[in-house]
Order: C-alpha cells, then structure tokens, then sequence
C-alpha cells in the first residue's frame, strides 16, 4: 500500500482558512503540526478537509481555502518559486518538486499547441474532490500570486465526480471546468508563461536568508572579510547565482580583485563557495527538519543528486547516513 503525504506547511492553510472564517481551528481540527514535522499522512489531511466541509456546509470549499495560499505554505518550494524569473521557471521548479508538498500522484508537465498542461494521474490512488481541487487551486493561486495579476486557465479537467454546481469553478478558473475524467489537468496558455514572477514574500526569504547566516555565524571564527563573503553568497545560492562576478558586483570591486583578496587567506572563490555551502549543509542536516529535496534548493542545487554528490565529496558519506551518525553520537556515549 502506498502512503501518500502533505506538507505540514501546506496543512497550516487549513487552520488560517478557519481563524479566517472566525472558527476556533483547533478545537476542530486539533493542535497544528509542530515545527519538527515536515509531512501530514494524505488520511489526515482527507479527515481535516472533512470535518472543515461537515462544519461548513458551502460548496467548493477547496476554492475558498486556495484564495488563502501564499508562498510560504509551498515551505522551500515555494521560496524557490520566487528566486526564479518568469512563471514558466517557477513551473518547471515546482512540478520538479512537487512531491516535496505534495506526493498523492506526482505532476507530468509537457508542452502542447494550447500551452503547458500539468497532468496528475491515479496510478497512486484517488484522494478525493475536497484533495485535488485544494491543491489543483492552490497551486493556480499561487501562480496568480506570484504573477501579481488574474489570468483565466485555459482549460481545467478533474477526475471526481461534477458537482451539481459548477458555477463558482468557472468563475475561479476563468474557463469550463470538466469533471469524471481519465487525468486532473491544467493548461496554461503559453502567452502567460513569461510573466515576470514578483518578489513579494519578503518575510519569507529574509526569514530563510536569517535562519542560513546565523548558521554560518555559529562556524569557527574567520577574517571579517570571509565573513562578510559568506554572508553575501547566501542570497546568491539559493538564487542560484553564486558566480565570481555576481559576488564582486555585491563587493563594489572586480573579480580579479577578489580574486587576488582571496588568495592573500590562501583561498579560491570555488573554495569559498564549497565551504559555504558545506557548512549550510552540515547544520541543516544537524539542526532542522529540512528534506534533503528541500536542503539541494537553499543549497543552489538542481537536483538532489547534486547535492548528494558535493557531500560525499565533502565527507565520503550522502547526506542522510552523515545525519544519521552524527545524531547518534551523542546516545552512543551517553550509553
């Protein structure tokens, strides 16, 4: 049996959805995830939904609680939507992972004449309308967010059963909404794929950014100038621009005067940057309840793999058996 999962972080919209609504949420639904739990079981979250719909009554539930959606429910992925240009990188990055918030059945992306269409299938079983039409909404609100404006879909396919009204679905989507089909789908029209992607959740990145440099703060003491290097790069990783020159350009100087600036601390940028990067890394794994797909995105890593690759470079061992052990040490001499 497959155990399909939700994202703690994604979970907390339904208790924001609720105080919103002038509802006691955890008299419904109980205490929130803690801060140590990273994924809610798919039949927790199915019972959630339920109780909300049992106490609420009004059709389309999944809709209302999407217009709530911001950034930060996506956690990490999300964050990673705002470092990107244009709303079809933000697409690409968060179909590549999805599974990180949500992982009942992962989404195809591909290119059609109508524009990009995201499929889910239900290879890994049907979780229900209240499911997908919260995440298939939130995921279009997110993007309308992140975009700073409204745009109808182009086209919207569900795989439940069709409701006995369909108006609201139309009206949030901006186009025909079919149900009691084969896939869920969406098509973007490809004319709204270049939107620029507003950065608009500043607490969020700021709060990341924060929680990263007070990490490298904790390191062993280093030259003000390494310092104020490694702090800088922060940014520039998980933006994935952790280049030569865009750290110079942050300097006010030249790459061949930082370059030379490097050197005279017997250092190299590639140097700078793996040792910044690695000691992220080592506290990451240590101290939060990060994923590893989510600790490759602060990192500046396309894939996991990547990432997993540079820290056994680092240390001879993947990132998890590395986590494993070190988080051991201290029952084993306590034993």
């Amino acid at each position: 049996m497959v155990v399909t999962r939700v994202a703690a972080s994604y979970v907390q919209l339904l208790y924001e959805f609720l105080e919103g609504e002038g509802v006691d949420a955890e008299r419904v639904l109980g205490l929130p995830p803690s801060p140590q739990e990273h994924f809610v079981s798919m039949s927790v979250w199915q019972a959630m939904l339920a109780k909300v719909q049992a106490l609420d009554g009004r059709p389309a539930l999944g809709l209302r609680i999407a217009e709530k959606i911001s950034p930060r429910h996506f956690g990490v992925v999300g964050y990673a939507a705002l470092a990107c240009d244009t709303l079809a990188d933000a697409l690409l990055r968060l179909e590549r992972y999805h599974a990180s918030v949500y992982d009942a059945n992962l989404a195809q992306l591909q290119i059609t004449p109508k524009g990009v269409c995201i499929e889910w299938g239900v290879s890994r079983g049907r979780p229900g309308a209240l499911v997908d039409e919260t995440a298939i909404a939130s995921l279009v609100q997110l993007a309308r967010d992140i975009t700073g404006r409204y745009w109808p879909i182009t086209e919207v396919a569900f795989v439940n059963p069709r409701p006995d009204d369909v108006t609201c679905y139309e009206d949030f989507f901006g186009c025909a909404v079919r149900f009691d089909q084969p896939r869920t789908r969406l098509v973007i029209a490809a004319e709204f794929l270049a939107l620029p992607v507003r950065k608009t959740d500043p607490a969020l990145l700021a709060d990341l950014d924060r929680q990263a440099q007070e990490l490298l703060a904790r390191v062993s003491a280093v030259p003000a100038s390494v310092e104020a290097w490694r702090r800088s790069l922060v940014p520039l990783i998980r933006e994935g621009r952790a280049t030569l020159a865009e750290l110079s350009a942050l300097h006010h100087t030249s790459p061949r005067s930082l370059q030379r600036r490097l050197a005279e601390h017997g250092m190299t940028f590639q140097s700078l940057l793996d040792d910044t990067r690695f000691q992220l890394a080592r506290n990451y794994l240590l101290e939060s309840s990060l994923d590893l797909v989510e600790m490759a995105l602060l990192l500046g890593y396309s894939e996991q793999s990547a990432f997993t690759r540079a820290f056994r470079h680092w240390t001879g061992m993947a990132p998890a058996q590395w986590r494993r052990q070190q988080l051991s040490q201290p029952q084993a001499q306590a034993a």
